[in-house]
């Protein structure tokens, strides 16, 4: 599956191989929401122009099956699905550091300085930056604190009253964008910055959704019988969805090592491909910068997470 990159991919990544950071993650920890070390990789190509990407193979140093050099951030304890800011120059995503009682949405330099907790109560899960990266957007349960306590890791336990939110980039001017007692999350923003893309459980099982900034019109966008979608981002020329889905059957049945395939589809619900066949666990994919790649992790036998380059 590891395809072409870049010329401006290759030298990025041999520029900045030094630079390159990673996160801790626990791999029980949100399945429904995209790993993190998938962001990591796309610092590395974070400032790919599209328009000046002429293709050439991988760097020898990805392709060999050498590690490029990782560095572990400082002072954020346990965490998962953290992306980059516009300007790559800060991230969100979950954490857990002393005295939280739960994980909460935090934003942070990508040298571990600047920590902010952007909420304090119920239970948080996915977020992801506005392209102005003025504005964040994220999910929590905060305010349906007389619904059980769920798990955002078990797909048939999903957290009931799971909302998205906006907010700036302190907290503040939160607006919320949906209602309901179901579960909405796993967020991400158009780069028009005029809509979003987000997994709901409102038609009575997960699909795709999309609405307005504000969250108004939703419109459902996926309609797939058997098969339970989520994880969804955008390319750059905010048609092509890529995403992944387990079947149904797999996830209620409990299967350890629960299959993934993953699926691209226009943000008009039309033009359903699937990407992956293989039958084992392909999840958090992600677009990459050129528009023409994405990456995404594989697991392979027993128990290895490994990020793979795609076209």
């Amino acid at each position: 599956m590891i395809s072409e990159a870049s010329n401006q991919m290759g030298k990025e990544m041999k520029e900045m191989k030094n630079a390159t950071v990673s996160f801790r993650y626990e791999a029980v920890r949100h399945t429904a929401c995209a790993l993190s070390v998938v962001s990591a990789l796309i610092l590395l190509v974070g400032s790919v122009d599209a328009a000046q990407s002429p293709v050439i193979p991988v760097p020898p140093a990805a392709a060999d099956g050498r590690e490029l050099p990782v560095h572990k951030i400082p002072n954020l304890g346990p965490g998962a699905e953290f992306y980059f800011s516009p300007d790559g120059t800060h991230l969100i995503g979950d954490a857990k550091r002393d005295g939280d009682t739960s994980y909460y949405v935090y934003t942070l330099a990508i040298d571990g300085t600047d920590i902010r907790r952007i909420n304090d109560k119920g239970d948080d899960a996915c977020s992801f930056y506005f392209p102005d990266g003025k504005r964040i957007s994220w999910t929590s349960t905060k305010d349906h604190p007389e619904l059980a306590k769920s798990n955002y890791s078990n797909p048939s336990d999903y957290p009931q009253g799971a909302e998205l939110y906006t907010s700036n980039l302190d907290g503040n001017y939160v607006k919320r964008l949906t209602n309901n007692n179901v579960y909405d999350a796993e967020v991400s923003v158009a780069s028009n910055g005029k809509w979003i893309i987000f997994g709901s459980q409102r038609s009575g099982k997960m699909e795709l959704w999309r609405s307005d900034i504000d969250g108004s019109n939703p419109v459902q966008i996926t309609h797939l019988d058997g098969w339970e979608p989520g994880g969804s981002f955008l390319f750059r020329d905010d048609k092509t969805i890529i995403f992944r889905a387990w079947r149904s059957e797999d996830a209620k049945a409990n299967k350890k090592g629960l299959p993934m395939e993953l699926f691209t589809i226009q943000s008009d619900g039309t033009g359903l491909k699937q990407v992956t066949h293989d039958g084992g666990t392909n999840w958090s994919p992600f677009p990459a910068p050129d528009g023409h790649h994405d990456v995404f992790v594989r697991v392979l036998p027993p128990h290895n997470y490994e990020i793979f380059l795609a076209s």
